[in-house]
């Protein structure tokens, strides 16, 4: 019998604070669609972490919040530039492409990071009509690979993208993740670095369902505008109230934060196991909830009758990264056992 998941922070439950949360907004009615005291509440506990100068739009889910943020800002001739890991590229299926029209242009990185270097290659074309024109530069915060950019780092993003008209993007997934590892607010990592649209997660950290696309320029046309843009992306929830009573709950306390140094701590004690065992090596620095390794492939099918995880990437016929995650709920105990289990595997 499989025990617990090392598959993704989003095979995890629901924190028991989000489920009180949800089942305390459920007493009496409400007026639908986010005209309710209980969102007013959420976007004002947004509004203590991420500064009073923005505009929130609760929605459903992650591919709707990428998908619909990018779309407010874009036309169908623009392009979006992303690291080739980049989720919006691999795991959503097209839904880019599909809704906004736009190519994505993608940058081969060592660590999922995009840097101006980098971005600065996919700028070929700007003001030629025979070529997509590159409009908004997509980071993921932290990255499909588990790392974390700095402040500064995205800082410099944003410069070199606001100076030549550009916008800067940031899928926040594991946003918790980023400001827990780098010990910063989650300001600092998206207001005052530079960020023009956020999409900001809280399923991969103990909610339920729901995300947020955060706009910067609260009186631009594309925040006022994006109400229309939601409801015509069908991310609009009519009991909006339920996904905003779990993000009131998720920032009025930090409980992102306590989940998220929970989750990181949970990965780094596994990492410092994997350091250990002679088979194996870390693929990229663990910077937040995921650890990546590089492992044996015969290795693979025997561990995974013991504990779920993925095989990420194929490196030759004889060895892969596997991915394994760690979440809020993830005890040491389970960290041991995973351990114990991969010790008699490779033995």
């Amino acid at each position: 019998m499989k025990k617990k998941s090392f598959g993704s922070d989003n095979h995890s439950g629901m924190h028991p604070h989000i489920l009180a949360a949800i089942a305390e907004a459920n007493n009496g009615d409400c007026v639908a669609y986010g005209n309710d005291p209980v969102t007013t509440d959420a976007i004002n506990a947004f509004k203590r972490e991420l500064g009073e100068n923005i505009a929130v739009y609760p929605v459903l889910n992650g591919t709707g919040a990428n998908v619909l943020g990018i779309k407010s800002v874009t036309r169908p001739y623009h392009a979006v530039i992303a690291a080739d890991s980049a989720h919006l590229h691999v795991d959503e299926c097209g839904a880019p492409e599909n809704f906004t029209g736009c190519k994505i242009k993608l940058v081969a990185t060592s660590d999922g990071k995009l840097t101006v270097p980098l971005i600065d290659t996919m700028l070929h074309g700007r003001g030629d009509e025979h070529h997509v024109q590159a409009k908004i530069v997509s980071i993921t915060q932290v990255t499909e690979l588990g790392t974390a950019y700095t402040p500064v780092e995205i800082r410099a993003v944003a410069d070199f993208l606001h100076e030549r008209n550009m916008l800067l993007h940031m899928d926040g997934s594991r946003i918790a993740n980023a400001a827990a590892y780098l010990d910063c607010s989650l300001y600092e990592i998206t207001a005052a670095a530079g960020v023009d649209v956020l999409s900001f997660g809280g399923t991969k950290n103990g909610l339920m369902l729901g995300e947020a696309v955060i706009f910067f320029e609260p009186e631009s046309a594309a925040a006022r505008e994006f109400k229309y843009i939601r409801k015509q992306g069908m991310q609009l929830y009519s009991k909006m109230r339920f996904v905003s009573a779990q993000f009131h709950a998720y920032l009025a306390d930090r409980l992102w934060l306590q989940n998220a140094r929970h989750a990181n701590a949970m990965a780094a004690q596994l990492a410092a196991g994997i350091r250990t065992n002679p088979h194996l090596e870390l693929a990229y620095p663990v910077q937040s909830n995921g650890v990546f390794v590089k492992m044996p492939t015969r290795f693979i099918k025997p561990l995974q009758e013991h504990y779920f995880f993925y095989e990420w990437a194929k490196i030759d016929p004889e060895t892969s990264i596997v991915r394994w995650m760690c979440s809020f709920n993830t005890q040491s105990e389970d960290i041991q056992g995973f351990l114990s289990a991969l010790e008699e595997v490779v033995r």
